[in-house]
């Protein structure tokens, strides 16, 4: 990746690589380097797409900024409601968020510590376990 966000990309996927618990595998999908539980740990995988590892969490980038798609966001609401709690303790910026895309528009003001931590939070047995909890209802 190059452009003006280079930098800030690679402190986002670095807090990932370096705060996930073991476990979640990296693997470029749709573009974007993403953790996945692998199927050698999970064999059932991602159902929307049969035979593909389950997703957890992407980084993207583009020429407006970084995107941080996180799938536990989206589906956990303690998990949800602790980041938008914290988040403006590790940021001036407001909260520029969708379902589950964080996204962050001035690179000086990403808030790598709490990606650390948003990131150390869930273990992929936590993940499997939410995702099956979730899937059957």
């Amino acid at each position: 990746m190059s452009g003006p966000f280079e930098e800030a990309f690679a402190l986002v996927l670095e807090a990932l690589r370096t705060s996930l618990p073991p476990g979640f595998d990296e693997i470029m999908l749709n573009g974007m380097p993403t953790f996945v539980v692998p199927l050698g740990r999970y064999p059932a995988g991602y159902h929307c797409t049969p035979g593909k590892p389950l997703p957890f969490i992407s980084v993207g980038a583009r020429a407006s900024g970084i995107s941080l798609h996180h799938l536990g966001l989206y589906s956990m609401p303690e998990l949800l409601e602790w980041f938008t709690a914290e988040y403006p303790r590790h940021s001036r910026r407001k909260l520029d968020m969708g379902k589950g895309c964080v996204r962050f528009k001035k690179q000086d003001d990403i808030p790598l510590q709490l990606i650390r931590e948003l990131a150390a939070r869930v273990s992929p047995d936590d993940w499997v376990g939410h995702y099956e909890k979730v899937l059957r209802r």
